[in-house]
């Protein structure tokens, strides 16, 4: 029993770490800034290692980034905190759209895919 109990516990850490090295930063203020420049609708999230509900959000994120024209997603580790102060983000799995430089919507937790994209349709 003690051995089933090792490998089921070995099992779940390797496939969050697997997961978790999947995510990896792609926000950087060149990139916001020449995307707001050229007046597309910014989309921001942040994740955190071992977080799913972030791995739910990126995904549906990573998809309304082919879906929608005219739209840039970028995305950071909340633990940075150089990025997390400069949207003043304090919890994984926030996301932020921008418009026209200035922040038309913030949530927490959101990950229903038809909720985040009612929110980006209405910022375009």
């Amino acid at each position: 029993m003690k051995k089933i109990l090792i490998l089921l516990f070995c099992t779940i850490c390797f496939n969050a770490s697997a997961s978790a090295s999947e995510k990896k930063t792609t926000f950087t203020k060149e990139l916001f800034n020449k995307a707001q420049s050229e007046g597309k609708i910014v989309v921001v999230s942040s994740w955190i290692k071992y977080c799913s509900s972030c791995a739910s959000q990126m995904k549906v994120l990573n998809k309304a980034d082919k879906d929608f024209e005219n739209l840039v997603y970028l995305n950071f580790d909340v633990s940075n905190k150089e990025i997390s102060n400069f949207f003043n983000v304090q919890y994984q799995t926030t996301l932020l759209i921008f418009k026209n430089n200035k922040e038309i919507y913030r949530s927490l937790g959101e990950t229903s895919k038809s909720k985040i994209y009612k929110a980006i349709e209405k910022s375009l």
